[in-house]
């Protein structure tokens, strides 16, 4: 077997804090992320000539060393040490600049791929390690399921269950930009909220995302607000935006709310295993 195609599941974050700075500058974090049935698919072959190619439907993502699937294959093959190579194709749905983790969910389609077409040389802990370096949501992104995640990304562990509810994305006509949003973040830290007992107790009354309190924005506010005055029972912005998603105990009542949103971007979606 030497081609494989892979679903890249996009995450949301149902609670999102920000707990500290470590010296090296990156940030510390305590976030519940899920992963939902708005998928990329990821189509890999491996090729002989030891060669990284990406290509991509979406014409606003790189297809040179600059995209992040790139980088995930060349730590894969060094981290494997194979001196193989691969060609990756990517069919975007989960819109980029969202806070969803396309990316990373591309990236991490491409570390359990390679692995699994070069007879798993690594576990999944390995891969984990390695997928850090790609970036901070990759981690995760190989594990999957609904997990709660702390340091820079890398500190998974299992959560209590949550109530099975529907989700409805919304994305402003917008992207936001995640370096500047944590550097907006350290011209005026936030207390962390510590709110996390009370999230899993009232789901989905604590949704939380601090980002939210470093944007103060007007756009969001009013997605969010529309999404309750239609039926949600909750709403909040996930990662560092710009998505909204909405949380609906039916199919039904995420359709008749997804009519309030013509013009933008929308998927109603479910937590995956």
């Amino acid at each position: 077997m030497n081609e494989m195609t892979l679903y890249a599941p996009a995450k949301l974050n149902l609670y999102l804090d920000i707990t500290g700075k470590r010296e090296d500058g990156y940030h510390l974090l305590e976030t519940v992320m899920t992963s939902v049935s708005l998928c990329d698919t990821v189509r890999i072959k491996t090729n002989a000539d030891g060669n990284i190619s990406v290509k991509c439907s979406a014409k606003d993502i790189p297809e040179n060393e600059g995209n992040i699937c790139h980088k995930a294959a060349g730590l894969f093959f060094e981290a494997a040490k194979i001196s193989g190579g691969a060609d990756i194709f990517i069919e975007k749905k989960i819109p980029h600049g969202a806070g969803m983790g396309g990316g990373s969910a591309d990236a991490a389609a491409v570390f359990r791929g390679l692995n699994e077409l070069y007879g798993k040389p690594l576990s999944t802990k390995e891969l984990v390690e390695i997928g850090l370096k790609a970036g901070a949501d990759v981690p995760f992104c190989i594990v999957g399921g609904t997990k709660l995640c702390k340091g820079t990304g890398e500190l998974i562990s299992g959560c209590p269950a949550l109530k099975d509810k529907f989700y409805l994305i919304v994305m402003p006509d917008f992207h936001c930009d995640t370096k500047a949003a944590y550097a907006k973040y350290d011209e005026k830290p936030i207390k962390p909220k510590n709110a996390l007992d009370k999230f899993f107790e009232n789901f989905p009354n604590g949704l939380y995302n601090v980002f939210e309190e470093i944007y103060k924005s007007g756009e969001i506010e009013k997605i969010k607000q529309l999404m309750i005055e239609n039926g949600a029972e909750n709403a909040s912005l996930t990662g560092s935006g710009a998505a909204v998603f909405g949380v609906f105990g039916s199919r039904e009542k995420a359709e008749r709310a997804e009519k309030a949103f013509s013009g933008l971007f929308t998927a109603i979606t479910k937590a995956i295993p």
